[in-house]
C-alpha cells in the first residue's frame, strides 16, 4: 500500500481518558507502542512495560509525556508472577491507582506441530495466556479495593485483553499461538462474567493483519502484501494505530455498557473471504 500510516490517517485527538492511569504491557514496539501513545494522547498517565528494549521504551515515554501527562518505563516479564505483582504495586505507589490494564504482551514461536518442542509450546502459553491472567488479576485486585470513582470513570476499572483473529480462526503451523489466543477469548469472557458485578469491564481486541515487527515477512514485500490482501476484504493491511484507537474507545466511558466482547480490528478477515465467491 502506498504511503505511510501517518499519511493515511490523523491521530484521535480527543482526551477521553483525562486523569486515568493506564498500564500497557509490551509497550515499546508495535501495537503496544501505538496503544501507549494513544492512551497518553487521550489524557491518561501511562506505564510503559517492556521485557527487552529499554531505549525504545524510554522513547515511548518521551512521546507520551509530550502530551502533558505522566509516564515511566518498567521492565517486567509478564509470565513471571513476582514481576507482575511488583509492577502493579509500583504503579499504585507512583500513580495512586490503576484504571486501565491493557494486557498486550505476546510472542510467537512457530513450527509445524510434528516439529514443535514443548519449550516452544510452553513459552507462548506462558506469555500470551498466563501473562494476561496475571496482569488481569493484579489490576482487578486494585479495582475491587478502590471501587468506582465517578469523577474519573463510570466503571471501577477496565481490563483489555489483546487477542487476535486467531481467537476464532485456526492457523496451521502456529498451534501454540492460536491456542493461546483461543484461551484469551475464554479468559476474557470468564473474567467479564465474574468481575462485572464489581463494575469492572473486561473486553478484548482482536487484531487481524497489522504492520508490526512480529509479522514483517507477511507484508514487507509487494508479493507478500498482495498475498496477504487476499485475506482482507477491506483492501489494506492495518496499522498499529487502528488497534490503538480501538483500545482508547474501549477504555473510555463511550463503551461503558460493553462487557465481555471481542472487537475484531481486522478489515474483515474474520468474514472468511475465501467463501465470498462460492463455497
Amino acid at each position: 500500500m502506498a504511503g505511510s500510516a501517518e499519511q493515511r490517517r490523523a491521530p484521535l485527538d480527543v482526551r477521553l481518558l483525562e486523569g486515568q492511569k493506564a498500564l500497557v504491557t509490551g509497550a515499546n514496539s508495535g501495537i503496544g507502542k501505538a496503544t501507549a501513545i494513544a492512551l497518553g494522547r487521550a489524557g491518561a498517565d501511562v506505564v510503559v512495560n517492556y521485557v527487552a528494549g529499554a531505549q525504545e521504551a524510554e522513547e515511548v515515554v518521551a512521546r507520551i509525556t509530550g502530551f502533558g501527562v505522566r509516564a515511566y518505563a518498567h521492565e517486567a516479564d509478564v509470565s513471571d508472577e513476582d514481576q507482575v505483582v511488583a509492577m502493579v504495586a509500583r504503579m499504585v505507589e507512583e500513580f495512586g491507582t490503576i484504571d486501565i490494564m491493557v494486557a498486550n504482551a505476546g510472542l510467537q514461536r512457530d513450527a509445524a506441530v510434528t516439529e514443535m518442542t514443548l519449550a516452544q509450546w510452553q513459552k507462548v502459553i506462558d506469555v500470551n495466556l498466563t501473562g494476561q491472567f496475571l496482569c488481569a488479576r493484579e489490576a482487578a485486585k486494585e479495582f475491587v479495593r478502590r471501587g468506582v470513582v465517578p469523577e474519573v470513570s463510570r466503571s471501577a476499572g477496565k481490563i483489555i485483553c489483546m487477542s487476535s483473529v486467531h481467537q476464532i480462526v485456526p492457523w496451521a503451523g502456529h498451534v501454540n499461538y492460536a491456542s493461546s489466543k483461543g484461551g484469551v477469548g475464554m479468559l476474557m469472557q470468564t473474567l467479564a462474567q465474574e468481575l462485572a458485578p464489581h463494575r469492572i469491564r473486561v473486553n478484548a481486541i482482536g487484531p487481524g493483519a497489522i504492520r508490526t515487527p512480529i509479522n514483517r515477512s507477511a507484508w514487507d514485500t509487494p508479493q507478500a502484501e498482495a498475498e496477504l490482501l487476499e485475506l482482507i476484504p477491506y483492501g489494506r493491511v492495518g496499522d498499529p494505530e487502528d488497534v490503538a484507537d480501538a483500545v482508547v474507545a474501549m477504555a473510555s466511558d463511550l463503551l461503558d455498557y460493553v462487557i465481555g466482547c471481542t472487537l475484531y480490528v481486522d478489515g474483515g478477515m474474520t468474514l472468511f473471504p475465501g467463501f465470498a465467491t462460492g463455497g
